[in-house]
């Protein structure tokens, strides 16, 4: 039985490395309609209903389970992909976890990606998304934001933004295996490098070349690991002991603890960059544990 599920995560792990990583298809357009179909494919159940709309110009859609939900708070989903790549299409690997799990409406958007629209275009779409939400009637803190990877690192910059604007923040962040130090001085870089599954330093160069190229990478921003976070909501973050971006979660954690912020702190011994998108037993705990965070902050 051991060597099946081996067997089946390593499978799991081929799949979503192609996703991620650029690995096997260097044609970014291409990568980006198979991370669509990968999502599509993944996050297609008949529970779970998605209603695509436009925010301005920008694609967006609401995840919904087909049963009574919850309406008062709600979800803004920022997907990862290095902010290269990624759509809320590939997001649904995530999204209708979300959504089933808290039983409360997801709302995730295509922002704009690297290299045609580098940094700021990104924090320029979350953030009308985020008014987005507003107009529609919701109140800052009925809105809980969560992000993977690059998407932690948007919501990460997100709320430090409205901070700076001196606006009310979210009730709360989740954060699944975020990339919050574009820098890359985190000790994992070295340490985990033989052992994480999906990501690699070349990948990682070439993502924040193409983001944020020519940019000061410690601007908060851009590597919110660098932020003031004082006066932050409550923020969960996850992450697996396999990968190299183990300190960027770390390190925040860390951090917020240093800034009084409440914060809870998972990680998953033998788990991959954001192994919540498989369907597989750990990935639905991780999601129960996350629905508890934000069932407890919603309160």
């Amino acid at each position: 039985m051991e060597k099946k599920v081996s067997g089946r995560n390593q499978r799991l792990m081929q799949l979503i490395r192609r996703a991620h990583g650029l690995v096997e298809n260097p044609d970014i357009e291409k990568h980006r309609q198979s991370q669509d179909h990968i999502g599509e494919i993944l996050g297609n159940t008949r529970y779970i209903h998605y209603e695509e709309f436009q925010i301005g110009e920008m694609n967006a859609e609401w995840v919904t389970v087909n049963q009574a939900h919850m309406k008062k708070q709600v979800i803004l989903y920022c997907h990862g992909g290095g902010y290269s790549t990624g759509s809320s299409k590939y997001a649904r690997t995530l999204t209708s976890k979300l959504a089933s799990s808290t039983l409360m409406e997801v709302l995730s958007f295509d922002y704009r990606l690297a290299p045609e629209y580098p940094y700021p275009a990104a924090l320029e779409d979350a953030l009308a998304a985020w008014d987005y939400l507003m107009l529609q009637g919701y109140g800052a803190r009925e809105v809980v934001v969560a992000g993977d990877s690059a998407g932690g690192n948007l919501a990460l910059a997100l709320t430090l933004r409205l901070k700076e604007q001196k606006r009310m923040l979210p009730g709360g962040l989740v954060l699944m295996s975020p990339w919050t130090d574009l820098t890359s001085s985190g000790k994992s870089f070295t340490t985990k490098a033989e052992l994480d599954p999906i990501l690699t330093a070349e990948y990682i160069d070439r993502m924040k070349l193409a983001y944020a190229g020519g940019q000061d990478l410690e601007e908060p921003l851009i590597s919110p690991l660098w932020g003031d976070h004082r006066d932050f909501p409550p923020v969960c973050i996850q992450v697996g002991e396999n990968e190299i971006l183990y300190s960027d979660s770390r390190r925040l954690y860390e951090r917020l603890q240093e800034e009084h912020v409440p914060v809870q702190f998972a990680q998953f011994p033998g788990m991959w960059h954001v192994f919540q998108m498989s369907p597989f037993k750990t990935a639905y705990e991780a999601m129960d544990k996350i629905a508890a965070f934000i069932f407890d902050i919603c309160r």
